[in-house]
Parts: structure tokens; C-alpha cells; sequence
């Protein structure tokens, strides 16, 4: 420690010398923001996740004496980016919330779930009961325990390239349970909180929750009627402009026209963002909402997880390592135990139930988020939050190394004979799984005349598509049909991700925009190099434009118009000699060809 207050104090010297007239606190966010990006390119290399760096860059700017320079203001600017944040991320996940698809996983869910949550809930419960907890902060932190980090277990479920298995799904219907009780608990936490700060949490509690429900009961009617005859109409009127500008905006307004109406009601502003979330997902345009909203999520989330290790002081920390130790390894352990007791009700395999152990043996981010938000409402330890701070984050950044080995521990077990293999039960996708777990599959970008065509044939081959379309009754339609779709804009980095482009065999822009497609090429190749690339251009200036770009194939509007042309009108002159026709026929295509 010695050494890093040095280090700060030599660096806060020069910074000070050489940036005069600068906000401090903007050169202690781009100190930050640099380091993020380097400890992102360390963690992308042992495949581990980014969350955890986050919080650790936190933590060493907190720890190392360089925040005194940005003064106070420096905290509460943070805490504000990371409000942001946590209201983006329930936007998020009340678009990618299914009713269809918690009706699919509804046994998953509720059974595995139920078990899951309710025993990990008691257990933590009464253990913090025991140790002087109040009933309202043993709840809350029993609450904290249950929930996992959905986010680090699902990307590294697609990293292993199993997104769409028996593991994968019964961890996700287990999430979904998670996620609608941390919903209802972010609805109660404000009338708990007063009745935990109250002076009689008995008189209180009732009153407040009552008041809450009341409220709550006012905001969805309100929302129910936005939802119903105002967001569609302003939605549909915004995608008829064709303005990405424009949608953007309306995204961003509806997040937070809902969030402050929650607020207004006394109800919990990440309550109001998850709303607006589904409100945006019943629609056609929920896919384009998403890709609109992604970057800001994760730069504000970013922000959180770093607001997060500023409040972690090394000092306290070095105090209580066997604690830390201590709860991390009771943590992994204990919600280990009970996710498997869920995995055999479910009657899943040895094999998946070992991995959606290791995928939900952890705290996640709903942890970390009600631990801060709590504090912020009512008495909390000081170090006590701060260990369970860190041992969330340090089982976090387990989890992928612990999904990584379940298949060589699995195949150790059968191999020895403690274990046999088992049949799991058949669990269903929905549309949005459907999606994500397309593989070899061709992305066509645009569905008029040419890209009806193209699926036609595609199909007759048994190869899978997925269409990306700006207009919203052909999306209306292909969904209808059955058939992969997207309203999203090929032009956006999001899309691709969408997309599943590390898995599609073909991209095709079917459209004769050159200028969208030589955007969207370039994206293509950052997201997989390898994929052939269709295109259409009007002129030949865009062909050879298209083609540098990194197309495999362009056609050229105008040479296959002159081709047609050529070919009918030599049917009108079918008098011509036949011998010398066909070679001077074969001769005109490859000379305009080459125009």
C-alpha cells in the first residue's frame, strides 16, 4: 500500500503540472476508461469475464490515492452513471423477458427455480438471522444470495459453443425465476426500507407494503394503456421515417418516461425500466430496440461495476481475508448443493446438471445491485458489505473457469463408473431461442423480390435463414410464417451480434444499396472474416467498391439488366445463323460482365 500511495501521489503531482485547466475528474475518467480497456484485453485472452475487471479497476482507484483528485464530486458523478446503468440493464432485460418463452420453460422454472431460490433463501436467512441480522436486512441478503450471474453463465455457455443445450436451457428457466423474484423484490425493497429505518419494523411494514401494492397497481394501469394505444402508434410512426436518429431517441425516452413515472408512484425506478422493457418486447421492433440500447447498457453498466470497486477498501479487506475466503467458498459451495438437488428434480443428466451447477454456483449481478441499493436505504455493516461485494465478484469471475472444466470432471466420472448417462428431458425454444440457437445458418439482409427468391432456394438445400428487414409488415409477415427474423438495421454493430454471425455459413445483402452494404461489410469481417459475402450494386463504380471491401461475390444491377436484354433480343433475331449466335451470345455476356 505504501508503494501505490507513492506511485498516486509522484502521478498526482505530474498530472497536476501538466493538465492545467482540465477537469480533474475528466482525466480520472480517462485514466479509468484507458484502463478498462487494457485489463479487458487481459481478461478476452484467458477468456474470463469483463464484469470482474470492471469492479477490480474500481478497486485500484480507489485504493491508490488517485481519486483525490477529483474531489468528491468524482463519487457522486459515478453514482449517477451507475443508476443509469442499473436502469438500462432492467430495460434490457424486460425486452429479452418472454411470457412465450417462460411458458415453454414454465417446469423448469417454477420447479427448478422454486427449489433453487427457496432453499438457498432459507438457508441464507436463517444463517443471517443467527448472526444479529434484522428480519428486513436478513431477507434482503438471503435475496442477494439466491440470484446468479445470468450474463457471465450464458456467454460462456455460447463460448463453449452449447448455447442452446439441456444445460444451457435449464439454467436459463432458472434465471427467469430469479429475475421475477428480484422484479418483485425491487418493487418491495422501498417499503421495506422504510419499515427496516422506521423505529418498529412490525407497525410499519404492513402499511408500507399496502401503500406499494396501491401504487403499483396505478402504474400498470397506466402503463397497460401506454402500452396499448400510445407506445405502438409512436413506435410505428418513428420506423416509418427511416431515421436511426430519430429511433434511437424514442428508445431512450420510453425507458425513461416509464422509469420517472415509477418513481413518481414511490416505486422502484429499475421497476419502471423493466416495464418499459416489456412494453418495447411485445412489439415487432424489439430486436431493433435492442441493438439501439446495447451500447448504452454496457457502457453505464461498465460505470456501475467500477462505482462498485470504489467503494472497496483494500485496508478493511486485508482486516478480513478469512471472512472473504471464507464466504466465497460457502457461497460457491452451498448454492452448488442446491442448484444439484434442482438439477434431480428436474431430472436432468449428470453431465448437463454439473454444468448448470458451475454455471449458477455463484452471486450475480442483482447481488451486487440490491446490496448497493439497500445500503443506500437503510444501516448496513460497513464490512460486512464490503465482503459480500467481494465475494460475489470473485465467484463471478469463477464461474467460467468452472464450466470450462465440468466436461473433463464429467467425463472422469462416467469414465470411472460413479456416474451413467441419462436421457434429459426434452425442454422447448420459443422464436427468440430459436434464433439463438441457429448455426450454419445464411443471413439475408433485405426480403423483397431477390431475397424471397434467395430463401427459396436456400431452403430447397435445408439450410436455415435468418432475414434482417427495416420494413415492419414484412417482418409482421415472416413472423407469421415461421421464418427467422430481425427488425434491426444491418447497418448497426448490435445486429450483427444478434445475429449470430460467428455461426452463419452465408451473408447476402439482397438490396442494391451499395452504401449501406459497404458499411456493413466492414462490420461483417470484424465479427467473423471467413463468412462469403453476397452483395448488389446498381453501377459498376460500387461493384469495384464492394469487392475491395471484402465481398466475395457483387451483382451488378445494370450488367444483368444488359444480359436479360441481350438474351430477349436475341429470341426476337432467332433468325440469326445459329452456329456463330450461341458464341457471339457467350461472347456480349462476358464483355458487359467485364464492364
Amino acid at each position: 500500500m505504501e508503494f501505490l500511495n507513492s506511485l498516486a501521489q509522484l502521478m498526482n503531482g505530474g498530472l497536476l503540472a501538466i493538465a492545467e485547466g482540465v477537469s480533474p475528474m475528466l482525466i480520472i475518467l480517462a485514466l479509468l476508461l484507458t484502463s478498462l480497456v487494457l485489463v479487458s484485453l487481459a481478461l478476452v485472452r484467458f477468456q474470463q469475464s469483463l464484469l470482474i475487471g470492471y469492479f477490480l479497476c474500481g478497486v485500484a482507484a480507489a485504493n491508490s490515492g488517485l481519486l483525490k483528485l477529483a474531489g468528491p464530486e468524482f463519487h457522486h458523478s459515478m453514482s449517477g452513471f451507475a443508476e443509469v446503468g442499473v436502469v438500462l440493464l432492467m430495460f434490457t432485460i424486460g425486452i429479452e423477458f418472454s411470457l412465450a418463452e417462460l411458458k415453454h420453460l414454465r417446469h423448469t422454472s417454477f420447479v427448478g427455480g422454486g427449489i433453487q431460490c427457496g432453499l438457498t433463501m432459507l438457508l441464507a436467512f436463517v444463517v443471517f438471522k443467527l448472526c444479529g441480522f434484522s428480519v428486513v436486512q436478513g431477507l434482503v441478503a438471503a435475496v442477494a444470495v439466491a440470484v446468479s450471474s445470468t450474463a457471465v453463465s450464458m456467454k460462456t455457455f455460447q463460448s463453449l459453443g452449447i448455447p442452446a443445450g439441456p444445460a444451457s436451457r435449464t439454467t436459463l428457466g432458472i434465471a427467469l425465476f430469479q429475475d421475477l423474484l428480484v422484479i418483485f423484490f425491487m418493487v418491495m425493497l422501498p417499503a421495506l426500507s422504510k419499515s427496516a429505518t422506521g423505529g418498529g419494523e412490525d407497525s410499519h411494514l404492513w402499511g408500507s407494503l399496502a401503500g406499494t401494492m396501491g401504487n403499483g397497481a396505478i402504474f400498470a394501469v397506466a402503463v397497460w394503456l401506454l402500452g396499448r394505444y400510445v407506445v405502438p402508434r409512436v413506435m410505428l410512426a418513428v420506423s416509418n421515417t427511416r431515421s436511426r436518429e430519430l429511433f434511437t431517441l424514442m428508445v431512450v425516452a420510453l425507458c425513461a418516461g416509464v422509469t420517472c413515472l415509477a418513481a413518481a408512484l414511490g416505486l422502484s425506478p429499475a421497476l419502471g425500466a423493466f416495464v418499459a422493457g416489456l412494453v418495447a418486447s411485445g412489439s415487432i421492433y424489439s430486436h431493433r430496440v435492442m441493438a439501439d440500447i446495447l451500447p448504452f447498457k454496457d457502457l453505464f453498466l461498465t460505470l456501475f461495476f467500477v462505482s462498485i470497486g470504489l467503494t472497496i477498501d483494500v485496508s478493511i479487506l486485508s482486516q478480513n481475508l478469512p471472512s472473504v475466503v471464507a464466504f466465497t467458498l460457502a457461497l460457491i459451495l452451498v448454492k452448488a448443493a442446491v442448484v444439484a438437488l434442482a438439477c434431480r428434480a428436474l431430472h436432468l443428466t449428470w453431465r448437463a446438471g454439473l454444468m448448470t451447477t458451475a454455471a449458477l454456483a455463484s452471486a450475480g449481478e442483482f447481488s451486487l445491485i440490491l446490496m448497493t441499493r439497500s445500503k443506500a436505504q437503510m444501516p448496513w455493516d460497513e464490512v460486512f458489505v464490503q465482503v459480500f461485494n467481494t465475494s460475489g465478484a470473485i465467484s463471478m469471475a469463477l464461474v467460467p473457469t468452472l464450466m470450462r472444466a465440468v466436461p473433463n470432471i464429467a467425463d472422469w466420472l462416467e469414465r470411472k463408473g460413479y456416474v451413467k448417462s441419462k436421457k434429459t428431458a426434452a425442454v422447448n425454444a420459443d422464436y427468440k431461442q430459436k434464433i439463438k440457437s441457429l448455426r450454419g445458418h445464411a443471413v439475408l439482409c433485405g426480403y423483397g423480390h431477390v431475397g424471397t427468391a434467395l430463401h427459396r432456394s436456400l431452403s430447397k438445400y435445408g439450410i436455415e435463414v435468418l432475414v434482417i428487414e427495416l420494413n415492419v409488415d414484412t417482418v409482421r409477415t415472416l413472423k407469421r410464417q415461421g421464418i427467422s427474423v430481425l427488425y434491426a438495421d444491418a447497418a448497426q454493430r448490435e445486429t450483427w451480434e444478434l445475429a449470430r454471425l460467428n455461426d452463419a455459413s452465408l451473408v447476402a445483402f439482397t438490396f442494391p444499396d451499395a452504401r449501406i452494404a459497404f458499411e456493413a461489410i466492414q462490420l461483417v469481417k470484424e465479427f467473423n472474416a471467413e463468412v462469403p459475402i453476397l452483395a448488389r450494386s446498381r453501377f459498376a463504380s460500387d461493384r469495384g467498391r464492394l469487392l475491395d471491401r471484402g465481398a466475395t461475390a457483387v451483382v451488378q444491377d445494370e450488367s444483368e439488366a444488359a444480359t436479360s436484354m441481350l438474351r430477349y433480343a436475341e429470341g426476337i433475331y432467332h433468325e440469326l445463323e445459329s452456329g456463330s449466335g450461341e458464341d457471339e451470345r457467350d461472347a456480349d455476356r462476358d464483355r458487359i460482365n467485364k464492364i
